[in-house]
């Protein structure tokens, strides 16, 4: 096993260039691995799994997130997002907005989903170098989660400014961040209270319409709800589609494959999420003394899923499972979007988002090239970019 640290709440912990050969380890060496005091991570797919669907076990409600600000508190008394709840809690408000994120319900979007993406490709240059971040992969996903809150057209420029603050709080001083956050709590307060005075057919109308329980969500319940909805349905998808980009673009022979036949597209997004793994971890606490993958886990230990390990496991996967293919089967699932009852509420509609951008971008630009070296963030929470230098045409 490598001797270098592997501690996931470093910031940049994704972006060692030997993080792939270190999960390779872990999972062989040390799947269960004590890297602090109480903190470990889990490094296979079927330990996380199990860990996933078993909230009584492994519960939610004491942090989700790798440096989850939740485990600097006192425990509070309600669970401030819909991410850190444990059932029946977590039930009753995922109900709220199940059937808008269903498949059917998504299939509605589609022809203006893809209107958006054509505007997003029109934007940018014919000819010469442009950020492919800045003028596709992160404007598409907020045009797309905007129109679903019923955010109108002038306020969305700001909204990749606050929605990377608030990725980025977990992991950096709350100075830093604090502006850009206070300003989207702002936004969304009068938004809620806009929507609560004259409500649409948007989600938000629906959320400051609806009952839990018997009762109305509160003003913090709805304005976490939204955040959660906002940063969730935007990050993801961005990564993604910037992940995938480039990941097509190392893979010219499976990439020309889309170009002559599109239908491969949706499994090719597949296989792009399970590869690129835009999440690339969350955790749980242990509620009791137990076992997970042959070793005793104590009560209060936090357990850090590192997703993009069980993606790459090859007692899932095959031999393979180190080798990007478009045509790979898609059982067992990845883990891109988390597993049990907190998989990704918005999962349907980023693969929609994915599928669509791809089949417009390579109709129109199948030999696009990736012209430099891209820029990463380092997070706890995504391997994503900043920027990805791009020519349409070599």
């Amino acid at each position: 096993m490598s001797d270098l640290p592997a501690d996931p709440t470093v910031p940049g912990y994704y972006l060692r260039a030997d993080y792939y050969e270190l999960l390779a380890d872990l999972r062989r060496d040390a799947p269960i691995h004590e890297f602090a005091p109480g903190m470990r991570t889990v490094a296979r797919y079927d330990d996380i799994r199990k860990i996933s669907r078993d909230p009584a076990r492994f519960c939610s409600s004491m942090g989700a997130l790798v440096n989850d600000p939740m485990r600097t508190w006192e425990r509070p008394t309600k669970a401030p997002s819909i991410l850190h709840m444990d059932p029946p809690d977590h039930v009753g408000f995922r109900k709220l907005v199940n059937r808008e994120f269903t498949p059917r319900a998504i299939a509605d979007l589609e022809p203006r989903i893809r209107e958006l993406a054509r505007a997003a490709l029109d934007r940018t240059p014919d000819t010469g170098v442009f950020d492919f971040v800045d003028l596709v992969a992160a404007p598409f996903p907020l045009m797309v989660i905007a129109e679903l809150l019923g955010i109108p057209d002038g306020d969305r420029p700001d909204f990749r400014r606050w929605s990377d603050a608030t990725i980025e709080a977990t992991d950096k001083p709350p100075e830093e961040t604090a502006a850009a956050t206070g300003e989207l709590f702002r936004y969304l307060i009068e938004h809620i209270a806009a929507k609560t005075a004259d409500p649409g057919d948007d989600v938000v109308s629906i959320l400051v319409a609806a009952e839990v329980d018997g009762r109305s969500l509160d003003r913090d319940e709805l304005l976490i709800f939204l955040l959660a909805l906002l940063v969730a349905g935007n990050e993801t998808t961005r990564t993604l589609i910037s992940g995938g980009a480039l990941t097509l673009f190392e893979h010219p022979d499976q990439r020309a494959e889309l170009v002559a036949d599109p239908t491969l597209i949706p499994a090719a997004v597949e296989e792009c999420l399970r590869w690129v793994t835009p999440i690339q971890a969350f955790a749980r606490t242990v509620t009791a003394d137990t076992v997970v993958g042959g070793v005793e886990v104590k009560a209060l230990d936090y357990l850090v899923m590192l997703y993009a390990s069980g993606n790459r496991d090859e007692a899932a996967f095959g031999p393979t499972a180190n080798v990007f293919d478009i045509r790979r089967d898609t059982n067992p699932p990845h883990l891109a979007f988390g597993f049990g009852e907190h998989l990704c509420l918005g999962a349907a509609l980023a693969r929609m988002e994915a599928r669509i951008l791809f089949e417009e971008m390579l109709a129109r630009h199948p030999g696009y090239v990736v012209d430099g070296e891209p820029q990463w963030v380092a997070s706890s929470l995504v391997r994503g970019m900043h920027s990805m230098p791009v020519a349409w045409a070599p």
